[in-house]
């Protein structure tokens, strides 16, 4: 009877921490990706310290939007070319088509997922709500470089271009307060 109460304990244990681990896992392995790269999630820097070398690539931009989102959403470039290590600007413009302000969060992803862990962004709009007034428009910047380290790995001699794209998709409700609008550094227009 011991012994059963015993066992009982442990696999009640073992179940609470399975469990524990799935609430867990999501938060655990969105870090791992940022960190590694891994996924095609791509890195985030605070700024571009890299040298610049001769070796050219094609960034091309990607744009989504959730099928239950009023927005319209495209980048303004399709695709730029940079040198590695040399820092990228781009720009992508949002429309709520709505009667209605609508909070959104953008995700992102790069491919060749080989490539994603050389592609680093030092400032993005991605995982942060936007608030786009009714028939508001704004615009988005991202700013990245590909790490000159690519070279270096003789897998991505043939990496000749990189997709970087995005989807927007709804924020959960009550998640952000109302008074709050998009970034301060972008102004939303009419």
């Amino acid at each position: 009877m011991q012994s059963n109460r015993k066992t009982l304990f442990i696999l009640s244990g073992v179940g609470v921490a399975m469990l524990g681990l799935g609430f867990a896992s999501d938060p655990l392995y969105d870090t791992f990706c940022k960190v590694t790269g891994y996924g095609g999630t791509p890195k985030i820097a605070e700024d571009n310290l890299s040298e610049v070398i001769d070796r050219t690539v094609t960034v091309e931009f990607d744009s989504n939007v959730a099928q239950d989102l009023p927005w319209k959403f495209r980048p303004v470039q399709r695709r730029m070319d940079v040198k590695l290590g040399q820092s990228g600007l781009a720009y992508y413009t949002v429309e709520n088509t709505s009667d209605e302000p609508v909070i959104g969060v953008a995700n992102f992803n790069v491919m060749p997922i080989k490539a994603a862990p050389f592609f680093v962004k030092t400032d993005c709009f991605c995982f942060e709500e936007q608030l786009i007034p009714a028939g508001g428009k704004i615009n988005l910047p991202v700013i990245f470089f590909v790490d000159p380290q690519m070279d270096e790995d003789k897998r991505l001699n043939e990496v000749k271009s990189i997709t970087l794209s995005y989807t927007f998709f709804p924020a959960e409700e009550g998640t952000m307060p109302a008074q709050k609008s998009a970034q301060t550094t972008v102004a939303a227009t009419n």
